[in-house]
């Protein structure tokens, strides 16, 4: 079987933020072991830095500082200069291992058991990995995505698939400004729907976790993703208290918990 590759995408994110992506590389390394590479891309911030905020890691986890550049030069009229909500760094580069699995989570997705859909789709070897969402969010390409809600904070892509062709195949198709995060997840969505098999990651597995329906209050059975989680402010309040606010505080009320379930992992690997 081709080698699995795992990758996240980061900025200069909030200290929960970091937290979250801690244990997320952590509980990687324990579920798929010390034979996948573990890279994480970071933009806008140095690499150093992401070392310093991470604290103690896995020796093989490769911190690559990634520019704007890297992003394909004919995506780049397609994309808000100024990178608002951090649209687009997903593609910078568009894919770090185009002959390995390539497994993509947002820093803010944490596994401590490996869903169905993605040991489906290393065992079928095509197609992508996507996962549930609570409700569909597509921003300018949502007709090029069904009704189904998805999301690309878990991202698989199959062993030779060309995605950068397919990605510019879809805005070639549909040629709009990317300047939302919505957006960004509409051409990723719609892109992947083009792949068959799609595999799909399960809410009840890993739900779309956040304090403000229709997010989920609880992590599912394998993981949750933490939605809102890397904003180290928003601009709105909830009965006076500023949202981020509420976000953070269901964070520090499942931390400790979400720390066991990583170290019962690292414990079961050995």
């Amino acid at each position: 079987m081709r080698r699995l590759v795992v990758r996240w995408t980061v900025g200069d994110v909030s200290i929960h933020g970091f937290e979250a992506l801690s244990l997320s590389t952590r509980a990687a390394f324990a579920l798929f072991g010390p034979d996948v590479r573990y890279v994480i891309c970071a933009n806008s911030i140095s690499a150093g830095e992401v070392r310093r905020r991470l604290g103690e890691i896995t020796p093989n986890l490769e911190i690559r500082e990634v520019h704007s550049e890297e992003m394909p030069s004919w995506m780049r009229p397609f994309i808000d200069p100024a990178f608002a909500e951090g649209v687009a760094w997903k593609f910078a580069p568009v894919r770090v291992a185009p002959e390995s699995f390539e497994l993509s989570l947002d820093n803010d997705v944490i596994f401590w058991r490996v869903p169905a859909a993605l040991s489906e789709w290393l065992a079928c070897g095509k197609g992508c990995l996507m996962a549930e969402d609570v409700r569909a969010c597509f921003g300018k390409f949502a007709r090029y995505c069904g009704g189904e809600p998805r999301n690309s904070g878990i991202r698989g892509l199959s062993p030779g698939l060309r995605y950068e062709d397919c990605l510019r195949s879809m805005l070639s198709r549909n040629p709009v400004l990317l300047n939302s995060e919505l957006d960004e997840q509409g051409l990723q969505i719609a892109t992947l729907l083009r792949q068959q098999p799609v595999h799909v990651v399960r809410l009840s597995e890993v739900s779309i976790c956040s304090p403000f329906p229709p997010h989920l209050p609880k992590a599912g059975s394998h993981g949750a993703h933490f939605v809102g989680l890397n904003a180290k402010s928003l601009p709105w309040s909830w009965n006076g208290t500023p949202g981020h606010e509420y976000i953070r505080a269901n964070w520090l009320a499942k931390r400790a918990d979400l720390e066991r379930r990583v170290v019962e992992v690292e414990g079961a690997a050995g």
